[in-house]
């Protein structure tokens, strides 16, 4: 069993309460305290620093900000097989417990322990319902409960969990303690490896319960929850001490006693003094990860032995091979080719392509009028707009050429990498216009192998809502397989290319091929490991 072993056995006898009993005692507990200092462990300590890992929202940078530090996102794996369809639901933790109990950050202190791609952590507290002109009064003069669970909009809590748990993206409120309102943003949120939610009534509900895979209930004392409590609402929140208190003994206190300390009973884990338990946090991350290594998956090499020797997909439009396509061909493959004239004969290449897939997008006929009062009988684009979307890095490359032709595209980017561990390709960071489920995309990258990029970057376009229908997948060049990957995953997207080559050797580059297109391009020099599916970039 090794050295930690006799510890998971501890771990699972002492911690976790058993689904099967029907016994009702309740979860244990552990680790408990010496002194109440240990709740306020200092930022300078001597622990081992924490690993990285993630936190991932479209409308904020990449980053998770701590008291420690700051982490920058690493990359989510795939969430889906290769079908294209969702092979593993997130991980959610639930975090429930007292008022200032300690609930956020002790799933900060799991986050920055798990070391593990695109954490997300989501508030109850962002949940509150909208308040009436009369609730609105009352609140003003600390009157309103909100500690109780009808304060809570929990079909709404359960339905973006449902979202995220999904892999797909949503809308957050944002709630401001100072007004007792929502603002009018929203914020955005996109699916996660692991998810984890707080707040005092996250046990409350039975429909809520069900979507949590592990349930932690952070015990801290009542006094040291009131000096706390005091702390953030006068100094966060703006409110007076005579207030506070008046609401603390009114409201918080009775509700902590009848709706969320029953709630214990419901926990898989309890840990006593919040952040200060260390033992418990390691523990609890410990188990994570044992759930996490059950669901992982490899789609790259999936990919690679499947759909060979099919014919090629209806959905798949090639460039004609004219001289001209042909003699541009001939230059951006051949090694000796100068970087001045491969980004040239690239560019020339690239305005065809789009040309070419523009005319695949919906018309509709319209008559306008001549200068010389003439009628012509002419066709329009029937869809709403037209969004470009490039896979970075080389995928950046088609902007202009899009630009070119479309006035006033919107421009959205997705960087994916190749992991150089497990050799799958990572989701590090998306930024994707407002309302683009209701545009055309186009999506954009230099050169597709094994299709797992791109297969990724759909997979996110359909996360975002973004129809099947509406997406078009545009290469420079693409291997068979890759074809073959994305239109078998995903049959109702047009795949539209100047040049596919049969094959793919076995690091996953194309032959004959192109290169390592963006190094090419930009002058930079190639990592040993590169594939044609996505580019490598230094960060």
């Amino acid at each position: 069993m090794g050295v930690w072993g006799g510890k998971r056995l501890v771990f699972q006898c002492w911690l976790w309460r058993s689904r099967t009993s029907s016994s009702g005692s309740g979860c244990r507990s552990l680790c408990h305290g010496h002194s109440l200092d240990r709740l306020y462990p200092a930022v300078g300590s001597s622990k081992p620093p924490r690993k990285r890992t993630t936190s991932q929202c479209k409308s904020e940078p990449p980053l998770l900000r701590t008291s420690k530090r700051t982490i920058y996102t690493a990359g989510r794996p795939p969430w889906y097989n290769e079908h294209g369809t969702q092979s593993k639901e997130a991980f959610v933790i639930g975090l429930g417990g007292g008022s200032a109990s300690g609930k956020t950050t002790v799933a900060t202190m799991i986050i920055e322990a798990l070391d593990v791609p695109w954490v997300v952590l989501l508030s109850m507290d962002s949940f509150y319902k909208v308040l009436t002109k009369q609730q609105q009064e009352q609140a003003a003069s600390n009157d309103f409960n909100f500690d109780h669970p009808d304060a809570f909009d929990f079909d709404l809590i359960i339905a973006t969990l449902k979202k995220l748990k999904q892999g797909k993206s949503v809308k957050i409120p944002i709630y401001d303690f100072t007004t007792h309102s929502r603002k009018k943003e929203w914020k955005t949120l996109y699916g996660a490896n692991v998810i984890i939610f707080e707040g005092i009534m996250a046990f409350a509900d039975k429909e809520l319960l069900k979507l949590l895979d592990l349930k932690i209930f952070v015990d801290t004392d009542s006094d040291i929850r009131l000096v706390r409590r005091l702390r953030r609402d006068i100094s966060e929140r703006g409110r007076d001490i005579e207030g506070v208190i008046k609401q603390y003994n009114k409201f918080v206190k009775p509700a902590f006693d009848q709706y969320i300390q029953p709630t214990m009973r419901l926990a898989d884990i309890v840990v006593p003094r919040g952040s200060g338990n260390t033992v418990a946090i390691d523990l609890i991350v410990q188990h994570v990860h044992s759930q996490l290594e059950e669901r992982e998956l490899s789609v790259r090499a999936a990919l690679a032995s499947a759909h060979q020797y099919h014919p090629l997909p209806q959905t798949l439009s090639v460039l004609k091979s004219t001289p001209q396509v042909r003699g541009m061909h001939t230059i951006i493959r051949n090694k000796e080719t100068s970087r001045d004239e491969f980004i040239f004969y690239s560019k020339r290449l690239m305005r065809l392509l789009i040309e070419h897939a523009l005319s695949f997008l919906p018309f509709q006929s319209c008559t306008v009028q001549t200068p010389q009062g003439q009628d012509y009988e002419g066709r329009t684009y029937s869809g709403k707009q037209i969004t470009g979307v490039s896979i970075l890095r080389a995928g950046e490359t088609m902007e202009p050429a899009l630009r070119a032709v479309c006035k006033d595209v919107r421009i959205g980017t997705i960087l994916i990498q190749t992991n150089c561990n497990t050799g799958e390709p990572e989701l590090h960071y998306l930024r994707l216009p407002k309302d683009i489920s209701e545009d055309h995309v186009i999506l954009m990258d230099c050169t597709v192998s094994t299709g797992a990029a791109a297969m990724m970057a759909v997979r996110v376009l359909l996360d975002h809502d973004v129809p099947e229908d509406k997406i078009f997948l545009l290469s420079l060049l693409m291997a068979e397989m890759g074809v073959h990957s994305v239109a078998y995953a995903f049959p109702r997207v047009k795949i539209i290319t100047t040049a596919v080559d049969k094959k793919v050797n076995d690091l996953f580059r194309i032959i004959p091929g192109i290169g390592n297109f963006g190094d090419r391009y930009f002058g930079t020099d190639a990592p040993p490991d590169w594939s044609d599916d996505e580019d490598a970039l230094s960060t």
